[in-house]
């Protein structure tokens, strides 16, 4: 089964299991289930088998999975060893703090240059990634094959950046600016709306304040 196969949300699972996985310590933990992990998350077991099922077949009765094996089939599954390069629109403080995270890396991504519309940013080196104009965003990254886009800009600009990286050949974009993005349907959008976060947490201490 390949990635194509399965859905958004088990997409979006698997990196959960990943993580919780990755935290146990393979000698105490040297076999797992899905009830388990299951029950870690506070997932559905039915859902967990369904997912696991999807990345690896070495699930068995009783004893559940090899939890080495199993990290390793959920890596593979998701092409984390295989690298990928991104390029950042808008290095402003949020860019610049995206810039700084290595986190990406874990993922098998890594951002190899930012692109923003301040001149007196052009040429400098942040957290190692350079920073060019937007005006050479097409240029480079038809040159380097570039498929997936993270754009930290302000709302404004955000669709036209968006549109740009589509007509360059993006197909996949982790968006921080606070605007649902029209994209064609072969691309794929993720948003992280940080503001909309930042109102749920902050309603919900007022209603446990009442």
């Amino acid at each position: 089964m390949d990635i194509y196969s399965v859905s958004p949300q088990t997409l979006k699972r698997l990196p959960m299991y990943l993580r919780f996985l990755t935290s146990l310590s393979l000698t105490e933990y040297p076999n797992i289930s899905a009830t388990a992990i299951a029950d870690a998350l506070g997932f559905y077991d039915v859902q967990v088998r369904k997912d696991l099922a999807s990345v690896s077949s070495g699930g068995r009765p009783k004893t559940g999975y090899v939890t080495g094996k199993l990290i390793e089939d959920i890596k593979k599954f998701l092409g984390y060893d295989e690298q990928k390069y991104a390029v950042l629109v808008g290095a402003g403080n949020l860019g610049q703090a995206l810039l700084s995270y290595e986190g990406f890396k874990k993922y098998g991504l890594e951002i190899s240059v930012a692109f923003d519309i301040n001149e007196k940013l052009w040429g400098q080196c942040i957290h190692g990634k350079k920073i060019l104009s937007v005006d050479d965003m097409e240029t480079y990254c038809r040159n380097h094959s570039i498929t997936f886009g993270i754009i930290s800009s302000p709302s404004e600009p955000a669709q036209d950046i968006a549109d740009k990286l589509v007509g360059i050949g993006v197909k996949s974009i982790l968006n921080f600016a606070p605007v649902n993005l029209k994209v064609p349907s072969d691309v794929m959008v993720e948003n992280v709306d940080i503001a909309s976060s930042v109102v749920l947490l902050c309603c919900h201490i007022t209603r446990n304040k009442n």
